[in-house]
């Protein structure tokens, strides 16, 4: 868990201290502890004691968090505090950034909650130190957390408040990190329309600055997310795969990447291309990335394009804490089961014109009143032409007549004479006379300026021989 101290002037007290404590055996955890605290505790100002501090902070935090010792963590926040005072602010933004990813690892073993709670707390001290740039970072680790925690109203309140002040800043690099959470939080409350807005507004800002890969990645893996969930999973998997190449390149951790490849996977089976999910599986860059997560895609890709619907309700069975931890997995593999039941269900009664529903159920090997539910919902959404007997327990299906063309002309016939019909009768009540008067006024008053027009010219003419004379 330990760095070296590079440091030329050896017989510096703080530094003997380090390296006494570096030398320990790794497994002296609590005399290691308490060497690192000894260190912090230490009056010393000077920049070579702030440099040994500030390593002591992130040896001891990376041993605690190592150690699974969540509740000295969170102590370890508020005892450096005093430490911050005579530190520049961008480095004490630094170290509790680094602080905050060692609480918030899994091995660490603080749930969201707590982890609220200290964010919370934090934020209360940035406030009266009157530190506005570590107050804004760590404002958007809470509203993180509460979208973690699935509290989507105090993650909005809280985000809508910190774009007010962030915009006057016009701190670009925040700005797309909120934008993004906020379009996160409006996608999981159905909100599209608000989610591609907050998308589009955080990649404008990040057009304007340098945007790190993995920001990119992390924009790139949201607007994958909102096109799977507009239907068009073409686009989706190309963003899918634009943000799992750069993890891949660039990620510290698997986690992120995986994510990406599971979205790759289901875009493929979602739009009916089963088939190239074996392909991307055996490419290069793919197969270092194996686990549950992975093996539960290919299974769903497996009963789906064996269209068997008991398979696909097994493998959803075997790998339920993989694919319905993820609301975005779980939610399109929801449609794809309702999808698959209905193209069985078709199946199943194609043969027949009438049918008993406990028949139908026996074939499919499901509950009869899930049976009678789903085909009365295909029946209203005109997927299925028939009807349900509720007397005898029966469906009955109507044959799908082919539209005839001669109907639509002869009822357009009919119309036009109807209208032609129409105009006769409104010229015999008169409706036409005043418009036949009008054309006459008009025909008149041009024959009397033509009459004007010879008068003129004959007196013109007259005039004309009166001159000569």
């Amino acid at each position: 868990f330990f760095f070296v101290m590079d440091i030329d002037e050896e017989n510096h007290e703080l530094v003997t201290l380090f390296d006494k404590i570096v030398a320990l055996d790794s497994s002296k955890h609590q005399e290691i502890i308490d060497g690192y605290q000894n260190i912090l505790k230490s009056d010393l100002r000077d920049d070579q004691a702030v440099r040994v501090k500030e390593q002591a902070i992130y040896n001891l935090g990376d041993l605690l968090a190592a150690t699974g010792k969540a509740k000295e963590l969170n102590q370890l926040l508020r005892e450096v505090r005093p430490f911050f005072t005579y530190v520049p602010k961008a480095k004490t933004a630094k170290i509790v950034r680094k602080l905050f990813d060692l609480v918030a690892q899994e091995t660490v073993g603080n749930t969201v909650d707590q982890q609220i709670a200290v964010c919370e707390e934090s934020i209360d001290w940035s406030r009266q130190e009157k530190r506005t740039f570590l107050r804004h970072r760590l404002q958007t680790r809470l509203a993180d957390l509460y979208f973690q925690k699935q509290a989507y109203q105090p993650a909005l309140t809280t985000l809508n408040s910190l774009l007010r002040e962030v915009r006057r800043l016009d701190d670009k690099q925040l700005l797309v990190d909120i934008q993004l959470l906020e379009s996160k939080v409006y996608q999981r409350l159905r909100n599209l329309s608000k989610s591609k807005a907050a998308l589009v507004a955080s990649r404008t800002a990040a057009n304007a600055i340098y945007c790190p890969p993995l920001q990119q990645a992390a924009l790139d893996l949201q607007s994958g997310i909102l096109n799977a969930q507009e239907k068009d999973f073409k686009t989706g998997y190309s963003y899918f795969y634009e943000a799992f190449e750069t993890q891949h390149q660039y990620g510290t951790t698997e986690k992120d990447a995986k994510r990406a490849l599971k979205y790759m996977l289901l875009c493929r089976i979602m739009s009916n291309n089963v088939d190239e999910v074996s392909q991307i599986l055996s490419s290069k860059n793919v197969l270092r990335y194996t686990g549950r997560e992975i093996d539960a895609m290919k299974g769903v890709a497996a009963a789906y394009k064996a269209r068997d619907l008991h398979e696909f309700e097994k493998v959803r069975e075997e790998h339920k804490a993989e694919l319905e931890s993820d609301p975005i997995v779980a939610s399109h593999l929801s449609d794809l089961y309702d999808s698959m039941l209905e193209q069985h269900l078709i199946r199943v009664i194609e043969p027949y014109c009438e049918v008993q529903l406990n028949h139908i159920s026996k074939k499919v090997k499901l509950d009869v009143g899930l049976v009678e539910d789903k085909l009365s919902q295909m029946i209203l959404d005109k997927k299925l032409n028939g009807t349900i007997d509720q007397a005898n327990l029966c469906l009955i299906v109507f044959e799908s007549d082919q539209p005839d063309a001669c109907y639509p002309a002869a009822l357009s016939t009919v119309d036009n004479m109807s209208k032609v019909i129409d105009a006769l009768l409104d010229k015999w009540h008169g409706k036409f006379e005043k418009v036949d008067e009008g054309k006459k006024d008009e025909e008149k008053d041009k024959k009397d300026e033509k009459k004007d027009e010879k008068k003129d010219k004959d007196a013109k003419k007259e005039t004309k021989k009166e001159e000569k004379k």
